[in-house]
């Protein structure tokens, strides 16, 4: 059997500075801790664990030490203040592309516009933007939702921001529906340019073999959307975390797999992948 991996898979640029930064402070300091999981990767924050690096999910479980900004973001931007109050060192591990997003939607909100995110209200990116905006944000996937948000205000004008996980289809069909109902519309793209590179190569591989296997932690937002792009291909998608899952009765006839992972699954998980399905 033929397994292709995908040449854009893995670790992204803010994955990678979040777990370099959890690690330098792990060998500087006797206690670490990482304000909720520092990326939706579970055997990555096993790891992280195993070298000091403990997972809180509140500030009030802090006493001392270094204190981890997730890669998502917080909450809400007083936790710096509140850290540093506390007399804790903090490592803002925010990824630069959620910044942005931050950044874009409290831009949006002092400009007076109605602003939407395209994403998941439930994710936690998405909260740390809504906390960082301080104004009303809709957070959906549903253009329905968006137009009954707009009934409710004289004039239309409205802010469009993205999830940096969402994909481009779905971003760039809801802002074309929106242009149709609103007098304004101020678009920001705040998708990652990693996440598009990765949907762009799953789905043209996706054409090329008889199934995929797509890598990466279940409550990672975008490898569940890299699994989607693939399902929508009409080949078997598998949405695997780690190696141990993968199972030979996938694969009947099957003469090509191809395999990609999300931005926040390491290498090493990636290569037992390939490497389990090669022994096949």
């Amino acid at each position: 059997m033929e397994v292709v991996l995908a040449e854009h898979a893995g670790f992204c640029f803010g994955v990678k500075r979040a777990v370099k930064m959890a690690d330098d402070a792990a060998s500087t300091h006797d206690t670490v801790q990482s304000l909720g999981p520092l990326i939706h990767n579970p055997q990555v924050v096993n790891q992280l664990s195993e070298k000091g690096v403990r997972r809180v999910d509140s500030l009030d479980e802090i006493d001392e030490g270094v204190v981890i900004f997730r890669s998502h973001g917080v909450s809400s931007p007083n936790l710096m203040d509140e850290a540093l109050e506390k007399g804790l060192k903090v490592v803002d591990a925010t990824c630069p592309f959620v910044t942005n997003a931050q950044r874009y939607a409290k831009q949006l909100v002092n400009e007076g516009y109605q602003v939407v995110m395209i994403g998941d209200g439930q994710h936690p990116e998405a909260k740390s933007v809504l906390g960082h905006a301080g104004g009303e944000i809709l957070v959906t996937e549903s253009f329905e939702e968006i137009k009954a948000m707009l009934n409710r205000f004289t004039k239309r004008r409205l802010g469009i921001i993205s999830q940096t996980t969402q994909t481009y289809r779905k971003f760039s069909e809801i802002v074309v529906q929106c242009l149709e109902i609103c007098e304004e519309v101020k678009v920001f793209n705040t998708i990652c340019y990693a996440t598009e590179d990765r949907q762009t190569e799953a789905e043209a591989l996706a054409h090329k073999v008889q199934a995929m296997v797509v890598v990466g932690g279940r409550n990672s937002a975008n490898t569940t959307h890299l699994a989607d792009i693939c399902r929508n291909n009409d080949v078997p998608v598998y949405h695997i975390e780690t190696a141990d899952e993968i199972k030979v009765d996938w694969f009947p006839s099957i003469e090509s797999v191809g395999v990609t992972a999300g931005a926040s699954t390491p290498d090493w998980i990636i290569n037992n992948v390939v490497d389990s399905l090669k022994r096949m």
